[in-house]
């Protein structure tokens, strides 16, 4: 079975809501999913043994959260180039957030990243719950 690991930032818990919602979407292409705050993320070795890798965090002032930026540069070191990615954010006023997960991912990770990255104000609005389980789907038919 293949597995995958999201990792995420928050500040009030929408964005590891969003991260559930895409691991339930992921679920239901058979994938088994952990999901973990990147808070919790010691060392590049956490991030061996998975199929695809999905990062995301809240804009917060025009920006992702210290812990995903500090995040970012331990996953540099795992060497994930060629492994499947997406990134996500959750935003108030902007996205930069996301965008920004997903160009490191796809430019500087070097990996095989989806169209976009799934940017949300909150997973209760506006058929969130609905595109976040649709990404999780996206991601998961990378591994066919």
């Amino acid at each position: 079975m293949a597995k995958a690991l999201i990792v995420y930032a928050t500040r009030t818990g929408e964005t590891q809501k969003i991260s559930d919602l895409i691991a339930e979407g992921m679920r239901f292409s058979g994938i088994e999913v952990d999901v973990v705050d990147a808070k919790t993320i010691s060392s590049e070795k956490n991030l061996a043994g998975y199929d695809v890798y999905v990062f995301g965090s809240p804009t917060y002032h025009g920006d992702m959260l210290q812990a995903m930026k500090t995040f970012l540069f331990l996953a540099e070191k795992a060497g994930l180039g060629g492994k499947a990615g997406g990134a996500f954010g959750s935003f108030g006023w902007s996205g930069e957030a996301g965008e920004r997960i997903f160009e490191t991912m796809k430019n500087i990770f070097q990996m095989d990243m989806v169209d976009a990255p799934l940017l949300l104000k909150k997973s209760s609005l506006g058929g969130g719950i609905k595109m976040a389980q649709d990404y999780g789907r996206q991601l998961g038919a990378k591994l066919r």
